[in-house]
């Protein structure tokens, strides 16, 4: 038997891999985060680049991204109302996980049956 097998651990509270899918393992979380991307985005901005999210949706993964710190929001107090959103330095150190993802379907699942 090999001595190098890797020793995998249980996924208790101190899981490493669910502390990240806590983070990013939303529906929509890696979209988001994909569009916002080095931009500043306004919320209909953000709307229009992910087709069959709803405005529910949306609101709530952004509050929820927001309060996990992975994207800032500014709130400008005007009529009507603007609203930017970002990637916060936490929020761009996702960016090589989802890059890797898109590379992982381009080089696999684009033009197959999902």
């Amino acid at each position: 038997m090999e001595e190098n097998l890797k020793k995998i651990n249980p996924c208790d509270e101190n899981c490493p891999v669910k502390a990240a899918l806590h983070l990013l393992g939303g529906k929509w979380t890696l979209l988001i985060l994909f569009q916002i991307n080095d931009r500043i985005l306004r919320y209909g901005e953000l709307k229009r680049t992910i087709p069959g999210i709803s405005e529910k949706m949306l609101i709530q993964e952004l509050n929820f991204l927001v309060e996990h710190k992975l994207v800032s929001k500014k709130s400008y107090p005007e009529i009507p109302p603007r609203v930017e959103y970002q990637l916060t330095d936490l929020g761009i150190k996702a960016l090589p996980i989802i890059d890797k993802l898109a590379l992982f379907g381009q080089e696999n699942l684009i033009g197959s049956t999902l």
